[in-house]
């Protein structure tokens, strides 16, 4: 993989892992989000007029993740109803990558050995991140990882046709953040307003985190392979580590700071890799 794809991708899950830790850490996480997905909504509402828009072609495409996205977001909330984050994300976010490289090869994008190894790599120390967490039932993370890879690879196509990455994702997020915020606007607005004035800063940078974070694994999926894109960008979890340690003072099992060596070797091997 390029070098410049590379770090660029590298960023994406640093702002990936930044946004998620801004959820994370506000005292409402329902509201947090919809926060975030409110800034991302007006960020792209007000950068869209200086783009020029998606290809024809790719309009289907970005009806069809929109839909995907909206199902994802429904999907993760079961999730967490069944299961323990601390299981959930990992199963989610670890199959994610393999599912796109499965559904790739389908597809007819070959990739070389190298490529392969990095992506299992990855994937399994992800996995790993699991181990010794509470056992719980593992369906809806497995089926939420088939929708993680499934608009994951409807926007690799669709972005290719967009001929403009970034407006296709800004497009994206505008149409699929609208219904979350106007739900919430409707059914919470009192909360929604009081927690906006006192974590609106947060806000707007989780939006900015959110949007930047995709819109640059969009791009660099229209110049290089989507399993390869998809497999690095997941180590936003290695972010998300660090962010817990360093920031949230958390402390971290070893095992998982082992299944986090696999997750950088996996990510040197992408980098060498075709």
């Amino acid at each position: 993989m390029p070098l410049m794809i590379f770090l660029l991708v590298l960023v994406a899950a640093a702002l990936h892992a930044s946004w998620n830790a801004i959820v994370k850490r506000g005292p409402d996480k329902f509201l947090g989000t919809v926060l975030v997905t409110g800034s991302a909504t007006l960020l792209s509402a007000a950068a869209i007029p200086f783009l020029a828009p998606p290809a024809a072609d790719s309009w289907p495409w970005l009806a069809l993740s929109v839909v995907l996205q909206a199902s994802y977001y429904a999907l993760v909330a079961r999730c967490y109803q069944h299961a323990d984050m601390s299981l959930a994300y990992p199963l989610m976010r670890g199959c994610a990558p393999i599912l796109v490289t499965m559904a790739g090869a389908v597809m007819g994008e070959r990739l070389p050995a190298p490529a392969l190894i990095g992506i299992l790599l990855v994937s399994t120390g992800i996995l790993c991140m699991a181990v010794g967490t509470r056992s719980g039932r593992i369906g809806m993370p497995l089926l939420t990882a088939a929708m993680i890879a499934t608009y994951t690879v409807v926007d690799a196509h669709g972005a290719r046709l967009s001929g403009n990455a970034v407006g296709y994702a800004l497009w994206l997020f505008l149409l699929s953040g609208l219904p979350l915020t106007l739900w919430a606007a409707v059914r919470r607005r009192g909360e929604l307003l009081v927690y906006a004035r006192r974590h609106w800063v947060l806000g707007i940078a989780g939006g900015f985190g959110t949007t930047a974070s995709y819109a640059i694994a969009l791009w660099a999926m229209t110049r290089a392979p989507v399993a390869m894109v998809a497999a690095l960008r997941e180590t936003s979890i290695l972010f998300a580590l660090l962010i817990s340690v360093l920031v949230l003072g958390e402390r971290v099992p070893r095992v998982r700071w082992l299944a986090a060596g696999l997750i950088v070797g996996g990510a040197i091997v992408l980098r060498v890799a075709g």
